[in-house]
């Protein structure tokens, strides 16, 4: 996956707004930091959920957000080398 597709590809899963000209490694940062807290608080909703449908879900979105993390790092370290 691409660069410019991993972060299209986030935005839209964060509800997020065009970022306009800021670089691809301010705008990767920011949404890596968007997503650790989308983590966070998923983690937190799986602490108090009951529902086992529910779980399921968070559990599904929680893997779907790290692997995303894991990507955007992947990416973030390429653009410093």
């Amino acid at each position: 996956m691409g660069i410019k597709k991993f972060i299209k590809k986030a935005k839209h899963t964060l509800g997020l707004t065009d970022c306009g000209a800021e670089g691809k490694k301010k705008a990767l940062k920011k949404l890596l930091k968007r997503l650790n807290e989308r983590k966070i608080n998923i983690k937190k909703t799986l602490e108090t959920s009951l529902a086992l449908e529910k779980r399921k879900e968070l559990k599904e979105e929680l893997e779907i957000v790290s692997h995303q993390i894991k990507k955007g790092k992947k990416i973030l370290r390429e653009l410093y080398s």
